[in-house]
C-alpha cells in the first residue's frame, strides 16, 4: 500500500453531520448574565445587558482590527464573543500570518470591514454554545487543546453531506461573502460602542475566538501550540492541493512555484507522499536554500533562468507530472501550465488581486490533455486529524516550516514584513 494511501486511511472522521440549530439567546448556566429583552433578541448589535463574562474569567478581550486599506491594524477591546449551537469558544494561543490576510489588508480581496483577520489558530477550549450536540462536547471537552482550520464546514450543506468540506456552501455564502458565521451574524462587538466587527474565518488574531466545531481537531500534548497553528492553513492548503487536486502518487515529479508558507508546506507534503523529483521555484535564494531542507531535490531561481525550460531540462524534456502555483500571479499561472508534461496537472492555489486573469494556450491545453485545477484548501473533518498525525510522526517538520515568531503586539509589523517579502516560510503570532 502506498504511503499516501496509508495516510488517507489512518484516521476516519467520526464527526456527525448535524445541522446548526437556530440561534439561541438564552443565558448559559455557567456564565454571568443579565436577562435579555425581546427587543435585544432581534437586534444585530446586542445591548450591554446581553454581554457576559466567563465564569472566573474576563468579560472582554483584545483583537487586532483591520479598518480599511491603507490604514494600519489597531488593537481594540471587545466584549467576550459568545458561541452559539455547535460552536466553541477558544482561548487563542497562536495565530499564523498568511498572505490571504494580507490580500484583505491591502484591499486586493474584497471583504466586509472592519474585521478581525487571522485564520490559522491553536488554542484551548473554554466554552461550548448552548444546545451544542453532546458528541461535540465529548470530543472537545473544556480545557482540551485544539487546532482550527480556516475552511470552517457547517457539516450539513449539500457539499458537507458528501464529505466535500472544502466547498461548504455556508462557509462561502456567509463567512467569505459577509464576514459572519452561519446564522448571518458576527460574534465580535466593540466594547466601547457595541458596534459589530466582521470575522475573516474565526477572526483568530484575537485573545478569544468562536469556531464552528467541525473546523476543529484535538491537538495532542506532544505538539506545541505555536508551530502547530500553521496546520490550519499553510499545511491544510498544501495537503488539499496534493491529496485531492493533484492526487500525488509515489514517483511523481512535482514543481512548486512560489516558496512561501504554503509553497514550502507543499514541498514537505510532496516528500511525504513519495514524489521522486521535487523542484522548488522562486526568485529569492534564501527561500530556495531553505527549500532544500524541506524536501526539494532541485531549486530554480526564476529571476536568473527560464523557469519552464529549466524544469523541462531537469525532467528530460517532458515536464513535471504536477506543477503547483502557490503565489497567485498571472505570470506564474502561465509558468505552471507550461511546466507540466502531456496529460499532467497544473494546480492553482495562490490567491491574487480580485478579478485578475490567467492566460493559457487553449490548443496546447486541448491537444496535450493538460488539466488545470483550482484548490482552495483541504477538508477539515477528514484531513485535519491526518495532518496532526503527519506532524506527530515527524513526517512534517513544523519547526522547520515556521521561520519567525512574534508577540501579539508585533502582528501589524509581521504583515508589513510579509508584504516586503522578508519572511521566508511562515510567521506565527504568539497570543497567550
Amino acid at each position: 500500500m502506498s504511503f499516501p494511501h496509508l495516510i488517507r486511511s489512518a484516521i476516519r472522521s467520526t464527526s456527525s453531520k448535524i445541522a446548526l440549530l437556530a440561534r439561541s439567546t438564552t443565558p448559559f448556566t455557567n456564565r454571568s448574565f443579565c436577562s435579555i429583552s425581546e427587543s435585544e433578541k432581534n437586534s444585530t448589535t446586542p445591548s450591554e445587558a446581553s454581554y457576559y463574562h466567563l465564569s472566573g474569567g474576563p468579560s472582554h478581550m483584545r483583537a487586532a482590527v483591520f479598518w480599511e486599506p491603507g490604514k494600519p491594524l489597531t488593537f481594540e477591546d471587545f466584549h467576550m464573543p459568545r458561541p452559539k449551537a455547535n460552536e466553541v469558544l477558544i482561548k487563542t494561543k497562536a495565530c499564523g500570518v498568511c498572505h490571504s490576510d494580507l490580500h484583505v489588508i491591502k484591499g486586493e480581496l474584497p471583504f466586509a470591514s472592519p474585521c478581525v483577520v487571522g485564520h490559522e489558530i491553536t488554542g484551548e477550549v473554554v466554552e461550548h454554545g448552548q444546545l451544542s450536540d453532546s458528541k461535540i462536547i465529548e470530543r472537545f471537552p473544556v480545557g482540551s487543546q485544539v487546532v482550527g482550520a480556516f475552511i470552517m464546514p457547517c457539516g450539513s450543506c449539500s457539499f458537507c453531506s458528501k464529505g466535500q468540506d472544502d466547498l461548504c456552501e455556508d462557509f462561502f455564502a456567509y463567512n467569505r461573502a459577509k464576514g459572519t458565521l452561519y446564522d448571518g451574524e458576527t460574534r465580535l462587538f466593540l466594547r466601547n460602542s457595541g458596534k459589530p466587527v466582521y470575522m475573516y474565518s474565526m477572526g483568530g488574531l484575537a485573545e478569544y475566538c468562536v469556531v464552528p466545531a467541525h473546523a476543529l481537531a484535538v491537538l495532542p500534548n506532544s505538539l506545541p501550540y505555536t508551530e502547530s497553528a500553521i496546520l490550519g492553513c499553510a499545511v491544510f492548503t498544501a495537503y488539499g492541493a496534493m491529496a485531492h487536486a493533484a492526487e500525488v502518487r509515489p514517483g511523481d515529479a512535482i514543481a512548486v512555484i512560489g516558496i512561501g508558507g504554503v509553497g514550502s508546506s507543499c514541498l514537505q507534503i510532496a516528500r511525504a507522499f513519495g514524489a521522486s523529483e521535487i523542484i522548488a521555484v522562486d526568485v529569492q535564494d534564501e527561500k530556495l536554500q531553505k527549500a532544500k531542507f524541506l524536501g526539494a531535490t532541485h531549486c530554480v531561481n526564476a529571476s536568473k533562468v527560464d523557469a519552464v525550460k529549466t524544469i523541462k531540462d531537469i525532467t528530460g524534456g517532458y515536464g513535471v507530472d504536477i506543477a503547483v502555483e502557490a503565489l497567485g500571479r498571472p505570470q506564474t499561472f502561465l509558468q505552471c501550465v507550461q511546466s507540466v508534461r502531456d496529460g499532467g496537472k497544473a494546480v492553482m492555489i495562490g490567491l491574487t488581486l480580485s478579478g485578475a486573469k490567467g492566460e493559457v494556450d487553449i490548443n496546447h491545453l486541448v491537444r496535450r490533455q493538460i488539466k488545470v485545477i483550482g484548490s482552495y484548501g483541504a477538508r477539515a473533518r477528514q484531513d485535519l486529524p491526518k495532518l496532526i498525525k503527519l506532524a506527530e510522526s515527524g513526517l512534517f517538520n513544523l519547526s522547520a516550516a515556521v521561520s519567525r515568531t512574534c508577540k501579539f503586539e508585533d502582528a501589524p509589523q509581521a504583515y508589513k514584513d510579509l508584504d516586503q517579502g522578508t519572511i521566508a516560510g511562515r510567521a506565527v503570532v504568539e497570543i497567550m
